[in-house]
């Protein structure tokens, strides 16, 4: 007998050997877990809560987005608006200068005519680019006070004005679009105080 060939004695040894191996090592299928109807409601439910959440994480940060657009774009349009504060600033006091020139230059001579005509077309450029810059003026004589835009330098008791008001303007004040860009200053009137003697008459 060869040594190839094997016993019926060996090969059922072998078979027994392997049956031994599988019986270690048995195949196990996990079984697939079937939900209830409770339970697919409950699953819904949470599905549907975390998308709410989702959608409602969305709509704040679409709105955050919009919000800092609009902040964005309001800022670069205050940038285009007010970009000429510094500078405006500046060129207000060399304008009452002009202003302050003209007033004082008196007289009749030819010298003098001279300077007021060159005075007076100085300040018409001066208020023709004010107006191309929407640089307005503020002149409140006779207005009531506002003291968000007058600068009260003194209070005066005066009996033929009303109370509150402006009586005179000692410098005009500006705006720059809309926004203050130097007060008026002004002197206000209050009212008028009656003497102990006339208190007492009355």
């Amino acid at each position: 007998m060869s040594i190839d060939q094997e016993t019926p004695e060996s090969q059922v040894d072998a078979e027994f050997e392997d049956t031994a191996v599988n019986d270690e090592h048995p195949h196990t299928e996990v079984a697939e877990h079937e939900y209830t109807l409770d339970e697919l409601k409950v699953e819904l439910s949470k599905a549907q809560e975390k998308a709410h959440e989702n959608w409602d994480k969305a709509i704040r940060t679409q709105a955050e987005m919009e919000n800092l657009k609009r902040r964005t774009q309001k800022d670069l349009e205050d940038a285009h608006k007010f970009a000429l504060t510094n500078f405006a600033k500046e060129i207000l006091p060399v304008f009452d200068s002009l202003v302050l020139g003209l007033q004082a230059a008196t007289g009749d001579s030819e010298d003098v005519q001279k300077f007021r005509e060159g005075s007076e077309l100085t300040i018409k450029q001066f208020e023709a680019l004010f107006t191309k810059f929407k640089i307005e003026t503020i002149d409140p004589l006779g207005q009531v006070f506002n003291p968000e835009q007058h600068q009260a330098m003194l209070m005066q008791a005066m009996e033929n004005a009303e109370p509150n008001t402006v009586v005179n303007v000692f410098q005009k004040g500006y705006l720059l679009n809309g926004r203050l860009l130097r007060p008026a200053m002004v002197v206000v009137a209050k009212p008028v105080e009656k003497s102990a003697e006339i208190n007492e008459q009355a």
